[in-house]
């Protein structure tokens, strides 16, 4: 048995599978596609997590496009974080040149175009059906983590959220959540004190300037109502799964957005899906984009929620890939977490380079037939080296394979294409409205209007008393004045009336 013989029974033993499976390629050996060595990805391992790594243009992109739309054509729903705002063509069918017929026929895979059913979502103001949750259903412990709270300022958020239930204070967005805080340290200052203890105006203060700086990347436009449901990002539509593709390229520069939708989405999807154990295949999978976005700036706790919610949503038949350009992007926890790894190319331009793809090198099972640092850098547009787990929950050899063409479009939808879309979605209809109803905001700013009322009308009778009072003194004054100068007077007259008198009976006298 020859080499190419070999390495193609290791491939067809290592992803030989019993059950339903996606063809991401088929396998390289010496710079030549061999026909029979497909890479199956069992369907059943699909909740077990990824990872799409490589450099910029060598086809990462295409790699994420191709396995939505293979999940897609299985019944199985996906999200989309497209932070460039290139996959919004799988909404429309691909085009069919000599290459792409060549690149099927190795891979022994036919290849017909299709346009895929697609939902575009958005954070912002980009067409689409808004993301949006209330405050309240983040809750204090979540919020703690995104705003990166201390231990005291953790205990001042559940106060917060403590006292805002008991007095039926709804909180749907920051500007409710920032009356309130307003409010324990100045007006309900006494009545804090009374239920809670004595709460840090310097603490309260410090959590302001945090959410400010939220804010300031836009958050104001996630929070709030209509609240989005995750089931509906679980739906099918004429036997193909729906790709939900939510459009985030206006918030690259920010990202304590993305890290805090991310989280609150797989939190949501969590909490809200019922575990469902082994299945044949996943209920859900996500695609996080320009994942590096997420860990570059988080703390070490929300790397830790993260790992925590990687490690137990697979349970709920959810599975999370990370689309970047190293695994050395991805923590060590996290990454260890990732069963299927696609790795594109990567490029050496520098020292730093070099070690970086000796580092991701180490991430992949040794091969036989591959020098992997060398192929790392050798691989062609469209090529990558690819791991995944076999049915029994084990590694599968690594294999330089040739990836699978996309049966969509390989561009983005024109203007008209994405307004005809829009247009046509349910999910617009139902969640783009600008609901703002009563709140903390209104009933907190009701309450201190009313106290500053009332503390007006207080004043003002303090004032008409104090006012009244003086006159009165001023009264009493100017009288004791009048009296004691009539006194003076009065003395004065009778002292000079007296002294003439005495003088003149004195001169009466000495003339008589």
């Amino acid at each position: 048995m020859n080499s190419k013989e070999k390495f193609q029974q290791q491939i067809v033993d290592g992803y030989a599978t019993k059950k339903d499976f996606i063809v991401l390629g088929t396998g390289i050996l010496e710079k030549e596609p061999i026909k029979g060595a497909s890479i199956k990805v069992p369907l059943k391992t699909l909740n077990r997590h990824g990872l799409i790594a490589g450099a910029t243009g060598t086809g990462k992109t295409k790699t994420l496009q191709v396995i939505a739309e293979q999940l897609s054509l299985k019944d199985i729903p996906s999200v989309l974080m497209d932070l460039k705002g290139d996959l919004s063509g799988l909404a429309q069918a691909g085009s069919i040149n000599d290459h792409i017929t060549w690149r099927s026929d190795m891979i022994g895979v036919e290849y017909t175009p299709l346009g895929l059913p697609v939902e575009l979502l958005t954070l912002s103001q980009e067409k689409g059906a808004r993301l949006k949750a209330t405050v309240t259903e983040f809750g204090p412990i979540l919020m703690s983590q995104i705003l990166e709270l201390n231990n005291t300022q953790r205990g001042i958020m559940a106060m917060v959220f403590c006292y805002c239930d008991v007095k039926k204070l709804p909180l749907l967005d920051l500007k409710d959540l920032k009356k309130v805080l307003q409010y324990i340290i100045n007006e309900g200052k006494e009545e804090i004190k009374e239920e809670y203890g004595t709460v840090s105006s310097a603490s309260v203060n410090t959590i302001m300037r945090k959410i400010i700086e939220l804010e300031q990347q836009g958050a104001e436009q996630f929070f709030g109502e209509v609240s989005f449901d995750v089931d509906d990002l679980v739906k099918v539509q004429d036997g193909k799964g729906v790709i939900s593709i939510i459009r985030l390229t206006d918030i690259q520069s920010r990202p304590k957005l993305f890290s805090t939708f991310m989280l609150s989405l797989l939190t949501e999807i969590y909490e809200t899906f019922p575990e469902l154990g082994d299945q044949d295949k996943p209920k859900l999978c996500l695609f996080i984009d320009e994942a590096h976005l997420v860990f570059d700036n988080a703390s070490d706790e929300l790397v830790e929620k993260i790992e925590a919610i990687v490690k137990l949503i697979r349970s709920k038949g959810v599975g999370v890939y990370f689309c970047t350009q190293s695994p050395t992007d991805i923590p060590e926890s996290v990454l260890g977490q990732l069963g299927l790894k696609v790795q594109h190319s990567l490029r050496a331009f520098t020292a730093k380079d070099r070690k970086g793809i000796q580092k991701a090198a180490q991430n992949y099972p040794i091969s036989e037939f591959y020098d992997t640092e060398e192929v790392l850098t050798a691989m062609g547009i469209g090529e990558a080296l690819v791991t995944a787990l076999s049915e029994k929950g084990m590694p599968t050899p690594l294999s330089h394979t040739l990836m699978r063409a996309p049966v969509s479009r390989m561009d983005i939808l024109t203007e008209s294409e994405i307004k005809d879309l829009v247009d046509r979605s349910q999910l617009v209809l139902k969640y783009n409205q600008n609901i703002d109803r009563e709140s903390a905001y209104e009933i907190l700013g009701r309450k201190i209007s009313h106290s500053e009322e009332k503390a007006k009308e207080v004043g003002e009778t303090a004032q008409q008393a104090s006012r009244k009072s003086n006159l009165k003194k001023e009264e009493e004054s100017f009288f004791e004045e009048i009296s004691k100068n009539t006194m003076v007077r009065q003395i004065g007259r009778t002292i000079f009336r007296e002294l003439t008198r005495s003088i003149m009976g004195t001169l009466s006298g000495k003339k008589r």
